[in-house]
């Protein structure tokens, strides 16, 4: 039976996925987080011990803070322990941490582990592929009151598919939070908007505006079930996989 570990596991996203794993008849190993208390399952324990987390485990999932990284990623190396990462809120520097440990251990790392809002990626890609500069990417999203980052991964992820369908930098095209005399939008950048309020599990839209006509495609969580499902299919797709860096376009076949 596959086992799973959950850091992050006293977090919404944490129980989610222990919910998801028993549901599938797989092991939660068990879970770490930085407070240490309470169980992530009746009798299992959350702890603040990610090496021994990583020892009882098959593959290891990450919905935690960008802050515990670090320490997450030295579990799995130490270990030989393929991990799967949903943790949002990354910055270069946790993405070389990644590269680093992606040449030593199989590491999913992904903004978004929605089956759905995967294949919106792959959507979004393909239309930037086939769409000129002439048409304005815009990408708005919106999440409950008590998301602390923004633009969210989801919209990141989406941002760069639209980037990689153009055959551009995100960083050099990147227009976020807009506010008083802006001057007129330039040609060829990729807008963000990020909205918060109430419960809101995650709502994205990517918009292609041109002279005259708009394409509007987008994804609605209505539940993070839906991302706990990704998670655990993503978990149990890399087992076995090579040492390397991946995301969830192997999961999909895409």
């Amino acid at each position: 039976m596959t086992s799973i570990g959950i850091f992050g596991a006293a977090g919404r996203m944490g129980r989610a996925i222990a919910q998801i794993v028993q549901e599938a008849g797989l092991k939660i190993a068990g879970g770490t987080d930085r407070g240490g208390e309470g169980e992530i399952a009746p009798g299992i324990s959350i702890t603040t011990d990610p090496h021994a987390l990583a020892r009882q485990s098959d593959v290891l999932i990450d919905f935690s803070v960008p802050g515990a990284l670090s320490a997450h990623l030295d579990a799995c190396i130490a270990t030989k322990k393929p991990v799967l990462i949903g943790t949002t809120g990354l910055e270069p520097a946790h993405h070389a941490l990644i590269d680093e440990a992606a040449k030593r251990i199989p590491l999913l790392q992904t903004g978004n582990t929605s089956l759905g809002v995967n294949l919106l990626a792959a959507l979004v890609e393909q239309a930037a592929s086939r769409l000129g500069d002439d048409w304005d990417i815009e990408i708005v999203e919106m999440h409950h009151r008590h998301k602390v980052d923004a633009p969210s991964g989801t919209a990141l992820l989406l941002g760069e598919a639209a980037a990689q369908g153009r055959g551009i930098a995100l960083a050099d095209h990147s227009e976020r939070g807009r506010d008083g005399i802006t001057g007129a939008r330039a040609r060829g950048a990729i807008g963000f908007a990020a909205l918060r309020g109430g419960s809101v599990a995650g709502d994205h839209q990517v918009i292609f505006a041109a002279e005259g006509e708009r394409i509007e495609i987008g994804h609605r969580a209505e539940s993070r079930i839906i991302f706990a499902r990704g998670a655990v299919k993503g978990a149990r797709w890399l087992i076995g996989q090579p040492i390397g860096r991946y995301d969830m376009k192997g999961v999909l076949g895409l």
